[in-house]
This record gives C-alpha cells, structure tokens and sequence, in this order.
C-alpha cells in the first residue's frame, strides 16, 4: 500500500475484507453446512458482496491503481463458480403454443388467516392462473380448504396431510396424471411431492418441493421477539435441514425413469448448498432463459430469487417470465419447454 494516503489505505483494508467475504462466498455451495455453520450465511448475501466489490473495482479503476485487482479477480472466479445472478440479454417471456409451460408459484395459504389487507386472493389468484394459462401448476402452501375445482384443470394432486402442521402442496395439470406421490420431510412442516404426467409419448415426473423456512419472515414478529444467538441457532438449524431435504430430492431425482422436471421455493439462493444439491446437473430456466434479477421475493425490501423451475438435458428451456404480480409474499415464476428430438 506504498504511497497511499491514510484514507486509501484505510479503503483498502476494508475492500481486502469484502474480497475474502466474496472468496469465501465461493465455497459455500461445495461445503456441507455441517462443516461450519456461520459460512452459509454468506449465500444470502452474494448480491451484495459482489456489489460492493464492483464499486471497489470502479473506485481503484477510476484512479489507475493497481489496487484494483483484488476485486476484479474475485469477481470473475466468482462469476464462473457461483454464476451470475442478473441477466442482461434481452427478455424471452414470450410463450409459444407447442411449448409445455410449467409455473411455480408459493401462494402463502391465499391469506387464509387474513394476515394481509388484501381481500378476495383466493379468486385473484384463480384469475391471473386462468390467463396465463400454464400446462402444468405448481403451488406450495395451499390452503387445506384447496379444492380440485379451483382451477378449470382435468388432472390434479392435492394430498391433504392429516395431523401436525405441515404446509401442504398442489399440482394441477392439463396432461393426465398417472402416478403422484408425497415426499415427506422428517421433523418440517415442509414437504415435497413428485407427479408422473403422461405429455404425448413420453411421462415426465415433475417434482414440486418447499423447502425448509428460515423462520425469518419479515412481519411475523420472529426477528423483533428473539435473541440474536436464538435467531443464529433457528437459521442454522434451517440450513442444516434444507441441506438434509435436498439430500432426499437428488436422490430420488437421481432414481426416476423419466424425463425429470423440478419447480418449487427453495427457500434460499442459488449460491446455497441446498440449490447446489438441488440443481445437480439440471437447466435452471432463469439461468438459460431469463433476463433482469429474476427477484421472486423480498426480505425487508431487499430483492432475493427464491423460487426455481429446473429441466434436466431432455428439455429446451424456451423462456422465463417472472411476475409482478403481489397477491402473496412471493412472485409467481413460469417457463416453457420443448422436449429435444
């Protein structure tokens, strides 16, 4: 740091600080988070981590200094491990009709217990669906009250799950059904389920899962109630739980005899380990299609994308489209697919 001033050393240490946050930001995905607990929050906070070391980047850039390397290097290893999470290419939300369109879209119980001061959701929600008019619907937390008569669909699975508290899941299709199963989370209200569609000549299995909550949502009262060594033990055993449920899904991901499909909220990033184990080998349709920051939902004004529709090589992602459309505390997402010949 040779002949810098006092502040601009002082800027430096600080951006070294933001670097190896960055770096080990990297390894997070890789790492179980049994390993050490406290890096997997650092997989809720890329956009920013990386923000911040692109102002370094521009600052040190701006004057010629060789300081700004630190940043730039961070920046493009954590642009080819992480991946990006802004798409700049022009939108592809336009759906063809031979494409099949899959939506995902966390519904939050349709204000069953009238926490928002919206009114009438359940019938605004059933709308925007109908218009839409995707092949395949995936809902996570359906209210108990969800009747297959919902939606003008022929085909739906809505296991209602007696007992305890689990959230409960929906699938409505316009391809027939042939096989559906719940998958169940040990020690979660969350779950997941899996359907077999019959599309033309093939069968798909469409996997539709909601992962473990944080605990944190913004509204509650949960952060404002709690200690903050409380609050570190509720996430960190939320993680380990998402990590364990994922564990499950690629398992069975990895057994079916079927082109394979997989929508849900994942309730963490894509920089998290449980989207890692999730993702495997699959397309992330944001990722191949997509374009903006793809945000699916907001905690405490910060936009984060939670929710995901997954193809494994079988399908061309065609589009993506997320939604600005506010009737729960997530945005519906939808893409379209083409089987490959």
């Amino acid at each position: 740091m040779k002949g810098l001033s006092a502040f601009n050393k002082l800027v430096y240490a600080l951006n070294l600080v933001f670097v190896i946050l960055l770096l080990i930001a990297c390894t997070v995905p890789y790492l179980s988070v049994k390993f050490l607990p406290v890096l997997s929050f650092l997989s809720l906070g890329v956009p920013v981590l990386v923000g911040v070391n692109v102002l370094f980047f521009i600052y040190w850039a701006l004057r010629v200094k060789r300081q700004s390397l630190p940043s730039l290097f961070v920046l493009v290893l954590g642009y080819f491990v992480l991946g990006t999470f802004v798409k700049m290419n022009s939108s592809n939300d336009q759906f063809q009709t031979d494409d099949l369109k899959i939506m995902s879209y966390n519904v939050e119980s349709f204000n069953e217990q009238g926490w928002k001061e919206r009114k009438n959701i359940f019938n605004a929600v059933r709308d925007f669906v109908q218009a839409e008019q995707p092949d395949i619907v995936c809902f996570q937390e359906v209210s108990i009250g969800m009747k297959k008569e919902f939606l003008d669909y022929p085909y739906h699975y809505l296991k209602k799950i007696s007992g305890g508290e689990k959230v409960h899941l929906g699938v409505f299709s316009k391809y027939p059904i042939v096989a559906a199963k719940t998958v169940t989370f040990p020690n979660s209200i969350n779950n997941g389920s899996y359907v077999d569609i019959a599309y033309h000549k093939d069968t798909l299995r469409v996997f539709n899962v909601h992962m473990q909550s944080l605990g944190i949502t913004p509204g509650t009262g949960v952060l404002g109630s709690h200690s903050s060594k409380r609050l570190y033990k509720r996430v960190v055993r939320a993680f380990k739980k998402q990590e364990e449920q994922a564990e499950m899904i690629r398992r069975l991901i990895d057994d079916s005899p079927y082109k394979t499909m997989l929508c849900g909220d994942f309730n963490n990033t894509q920089f998290s380990k449980a989207y890692h184990l999730l993702k495997g080998n699959m397309q992330d349709s944001f990722i191949e299609a997509g374009s903006g920051y793809g945000r699916t939902f907001e905690f405490f004004n910060v936009p984060l994308r939670i929710d995901f529709i997954m193809a494994d090589s079988a399908f061309e992602v065609r589009s993506h489209k997320h939604y600005d459309y506010r009737y729960s505390d997530h945005y519906p997402i939808m893409a379209s697919f083409r089987l490959k010949e």
